[in-house]
């Protein structure tokens, strides 16, 4: 009998000692969890993995960016932290302690990302300050430009140019400084008196396109290389630089075959010019101002034969053509009385002008 309640009071030892140990492996994790502006993140999946024993525990965020884990085992635990499967945050070896309190695990990434680069290793801090620099030096250049545009348009082009020249000076790799100092040259010098100081400002400015197109050719860099080449008298250059212009950049090659004939036109390369006209019409055939002036050419080569002027062939039609596009254009009425000396019908449709006679009968 005696030895039957001892081994009962064993067996209540027993049972009262088992039950708090085998509660007492679980415990509770909580905290918060925070983007890098320091809000509350909602939704996001927090992981816990336990190193000892593999397990894995899961638990969203609230809408106000908090968490409460019941049931984890204590020990080291491994915590990935994502939100609509996208990676937020990893953290290794976090040890969760058997506490009736809980653990509380947060996770601020605001203060883990400045965590993150003070603990940079040297040749990464190394290369965020290069690029700290270089993004210093492009808002230095952007600030030049913007300080010359100031300038330009106040009609300051030559300080413009003295500040382009420094934005050159700091970085001459930069074919939009070349070509802004290359502008404000070629303003710089419609504005001159002295016709030496002209020509060497216009001069410059070439130079300037040269060493934008050099790093980035584009259609508009020659095309206003070519007007500043012209004004310095320097046909030739002039002529190559639209010639080019139009071959990198056909979608505007109507303009910059304009451009080539005026240049033609200008230094009596009558024929030559007419070629240009005609490309340009090719281009873009309703450009009225080229069939203007490949028809003033061809009346250039226009002969008197008693009172009647002749042409060469295809003056009339090119006239004409000018007055369908432009019937009340700048040189319509001088298309108009051409016309009329070549005893052509200025018809009704092209605006004013004479109505054919009506034949006797």
């Amino acid at each position: 009998m005696k030895r039957r309640l001892i081994l009962c009071v064993l067996a209540a030892m027993m049972a009262a000692l088992g039950t708090p140990a085998a509660w007492g492996q679980f415990t509770s994790i909580k905290g918060f969890v925070h983007d890098v502006k320091g809000e509350p993140i909602v939704g996001a999946t927090l992981q816990f993995t336990n190193r000892e024993n593999g397990r894995k525990y899961e638990v969203k965020t609230n809408n106000k960016g908090e968490y409460n884990l019941m049931g984890a085992n204590p020990g080291r635990h491994d915590l990935l932290v994502t939100k609509d499967g996208q990676e937020l945050w990893k953290l290794t070896g976090i040890q969760i302690e058997l506490s009736d309190r809980g653990n509380t695990v947060n996770v601020d990434l605001k203060k883990e990302q400045a965590a993150q680069q003070l603990e940079l290793p040297p040749e990464v801090k190394k290369q965020q300050e290069e690029q700290q620099k270089e993004l210093g030096r492009v808002k230095g250049l952007n600030d030049k430009l913007a300080q010359a545009k100031v300038l330009q348009d106040g009609g300051n082009p030559q300080q413009a140019a003295a500040i382009l020249t420094e934005a050159s000076q700091m970085d001459p790799s930069q074919p939009v400084i070349w070509a802004a100092l290359a502008e404000a040259e070629r303003a710089a010098a419609g504005k001159q008196t002295d016709q030496a100081e002209k020509k060497a400002a216009y001069t410059r400015a070439v130079e300037d396109y040269k060493k934008a197109i050099a790093l980035k050719p584009t259609g508009s860099y020659y095309n206003n290389m070519g007007d500043a080449a012209a004004k310095s008298g320097d046909a030739a250059t002039a002529i190559a630089s639209y010639a080019q212009a139009a071959q990198i950049d056909p979608q505007n090659a109507a303009m910059y075959y304009f451009n080539e004939g005026a240049v033609l036109t200008n230094t009596g390369k009558v024929d030559e010019a007419s070629q240009a006209y005609d490309k340009a019409i090719q281009a873009d055939p309703t450009k009225a101002e080229a069939y203007y002036q490949k028809a003033m050419n061809l009346l250039n080569k226009a002969t008197l034969k008693g009172n009647k002027m002749e042409a060469p062939p295809g003056t009339e039609e090119t006239l004409k053509k000018y007055l369908e596009l432009q019937p009340t254009g700048e040189h319509a009425e001088i298309a108009k009385q051409m016309l009329e000396q070549l005893g052509a019908t200025v018809e009704t449709t092209f605006g004013k002008g004479k109505t054919p006679s009506k034949t006797k009968k």
